[in-house]
């Protein structure tokens, strides 16, 4: 019979949930069959570490005396918005110092901006406040700076609009000289090919149909607890996708957010990215109760079953051109090559598959001991089969 979340959760306070990685349910799969599997196994937890651009973090510095309305605010020169209110602010992992010389000197080293500033904080160092403002009645103080730390902030909230993308280009350059991408430096005529997603483990692969993933899904996120809020921005669940419903393209993504305070450092990286900017390197894992065979056979899937669309990023990709390459799959982007239009290409993951395997380690770890309860999605993310029309999900995409 199919099992409900509530009743696993019963197991896990008992301390009786088998939980496995979704590394371990492929094996588990192929020995005993998916109809054992699912009367055996209760959870799987997935994981991905890599980074993730479109993330950053809100919070509340507290008021000065006399009070400011803070009109423009850095946190170590970094700008952070300020048209929230009073005191509120958003800081974006992307942002940069506004001296940065960026790729004035190409290709530019970027350094230092937003996310090392989360990263800086995460790990429990101060980071300098200025804030200034055109003063009012209410808030006449014009001017602040002062050193201030996490614990300091009232609330500090990782906020991430678009994480956890269901798979992704593999980028490879076909010009004559070498260019500098989010997908890192990409040598000419196809010299080199990178590639981001933990394949196997990754979550949104493990429910490529979003049947347990969905808005309010409790999640490992940055080293804490955190939650699935929304789909993530630029979510595509009509992209092409194989016989087992798992997507060819880049396709859905998550909205996440959780207690800044809870995370570490550990599991939110600042990345710079040479030529390109800086991102953050996000920590996220996500438990699927195995409720029924289809969401089991889902969890079993392979690397080998997973692929992925080779794009040129020195003309296809920067011109929105519709050009595919190749389609490969992870068990050869993970061995280390690939052959694109008779060429061998040497591959490497800007994400990464053992700090992937470590988180889902530890919220396996954690589920059961029973620290960790698995919820109830209040609402299903859009999906072919969500009644929104085909149309206008892949107008949203673009």
């Amino acid at each position: 019979m199919p099992k409900t979340i509530a009743e696993i959760n019963e197991r896990i306070k008992k301390g009786d949930a088998v939980v496995v990685t979704a590394e371990e349910i492929i094996d588990l799969v192929d020995k005993k069959g998916v109809a054992q599997v699912t009367r055996d196994v209760d959870v799987v937890t997935t994981a991905t570490f890599g980074p993730m651009c479109s993330s950053g973090f809100y919070f509340n510095f507290g008021h000065s005396r006399p009070r400011i309305r803070a009109q423009k605010i850095w946190l170590n020169n970094i700008p952070a918005y300020g048209g929230l209110a009073a005191v509120d602010a958003y800081l974006g992992a992307t942002e940069l110092s506004e001296d940065d010389p960026t790729n004035t000197i190409y290709p530019g080293a970027f350094k230092y901006g937003g996310a090392h500033v989360i990263e800086d904080l995460v790990a429990g160092k101060d980071v300098r406040l200025k804030a200034i403002s055109y003063g009012t009645d209410c808030y006449p103080k014009k001017e602040i700076e002062t050193i201030i730390n996490l614990n300091d902030m009232n609330e500090a909230v990782l906020f991430n609009p678009r994480n956890a993308y269901q798979n992704y280009n593999v980028g490879v350059n076909l010009s004559d000289k070498v260019i500098y991408t989010y997908m890192g430096v990409l040598q000419p005529r196809m010299g080199n090919a990178n590639y981001s997603s933990a394949g196997q483990l990754s979550p949104l692969l493990n429910d490529p149909l979003y049947l347990t993933i969905g808005i309010g899904t409790r999640i490992f996120l940055g080293g804490g607890i955190g939650y699935v809020v929304w789909q993530g921005t630029q979510h595509n669940p009509c992209a092409l996708r194989g016989e087992n419903k798992v997507p060819k393209r880049g396709a859905g993504t998550l909205a996440v957010m959780g207690d800044l305070k809870q995370m570490s450092p550990n599991w939110l990286k600042g990345v710079s990215m040479t030529g390109y900017g800086v991102s953050m390197a996000v920590g996220i894992g996500i438990p699927i109760p195995i409720l029924n065979e289809e969401i089991c056979q889902f969890t079993a899937v392979r690397d080998e079953a997973i692929y992925a669309p080779v794009v040129d990023y020195s003309s296809t990709y920067p011109q929105r051109e519709p050009d595919v390459l190749a389609e490969v799959n992870y068990s050869q982007l993970k061995k280390g090559s690939i052959v694109v239009n008779g060429k061998q290409i040497p591959t490497g993951g800007l994400s990464s598959y053992a700090k992937a395997r470590e988180i889902a380690e530890i919220l396996k770890e954690w589920i059961r001991k029973g620290d960790f309860l698995l919820t109830e999605k209040v609402a299903s993310l859009p999906s072919v089969d969500s009644g929104i029309s085909l149309k206008a999900l892949k107008e949203k995409a673009l």
